[in-house]
This record gives C-alpha cells, structure tokens and sequence, in this order.
C-alpha cells in the first residue's frame, strides 16, 4: 500500500485573517465549503457533515480537529461513517505581503477501503481542486 498524499496550494489575494476567518468560522464555511451544524477550531472538538457524491450518494464526513495554531495551521481527521480508515486534512497559511498562500495536504487516503470506488485518491484531487479553485476562490473574491 504506498501512501500518496493529496496537496493543493493557491495564493488568495486576502489576509491571513480572511482566509482563517473563512476556514474557521461556521457561518462563513457554509458559503463556500460544508453546512457544518457546528464547528469550533479547538483541539479535540468534533464535528460531521453530510456531502453527496457526484451521483448523488451521501457520505457522512466524521472529524475531530487535532492541531490549532491560530491564523497559521488547522488540521482534522476525514474519516466516513461505516467505512474503515482514518485519513488527515492539514490547512496551512503563509502571509505573502496583503495575501495568503494557502497549503492544503490531505494524508492518510490510503487507509480507507480500496475497493470503494468513491475512495479513490483521485476523487479527492478532483474535489479539493474544485473547493480551491472554485469555491473558496469566488468567496474570497467577493471581499
């Protein structure tokens, strides 16, 4: 089983702050990533949300934020609702004069089940590269 990690990395003409704001808070992240029912960015806070595939399967995402370094680092388990494995989503901010190169690095894929084809790392390529090119792109621009 080798390991591949997922990462996507985009400078957004934002703050650091924005862009934490954005990935911190409940309100804010459900114009352009999850409608989470609750989200706190504290070590140890869980939370889950339900996101449909793109035949229209739901998945219930089941996380647990493990790392806080204010308006610099989050990260959280990604793991699903009867399914084995436990993957890792690690967001990262590096100010660059008035914007915010953000880094995203999803670890840990390959624990979930291989003969799920939903599972596969690609599918993971293609949804994070959409949420930062397109949905978080737009949010942030509307500034």
């Amino acid at each position: 089983m080798s390991e591949k990690n997922v990462i996507v990395e985009r400078v957004f003409a934002a703050d650091v702050h924005t862009v934490w704001s954005a990935l911190t808070e409940k309100e804010l992240m459900k114009l352009w990533y999850f409608d989470l029912a609750e989200f706190r960015a504290e070590v140890g806070f869980k939370f889950e949300f339900l996101a449909d595939d793109l035949d229209g399967k739901p998945w219930n995402h089941l996380c647990e934020v493990t790392e806080v370094v204010p308006e610099s680092k989050l990260v959280h388990t990604w793991t699903y609702e009867g399914y084995s494995g436990v993957s890792y989503v690690m967001w990262e901010l590096f100010a660059e004069d008035q914007n915010t190169r953000l880094k995203l690095t999803h670890s840990g894929i390959e624990t979930f089940p291989q003969d799920v084809p939903e599972l596969a790392i690609h599918n993971f390529e293609m949804g994070w590269d959409d949420i930062f090119n397109n949905s978080l792109r737009e949010f942030l621009e509307k500034k």
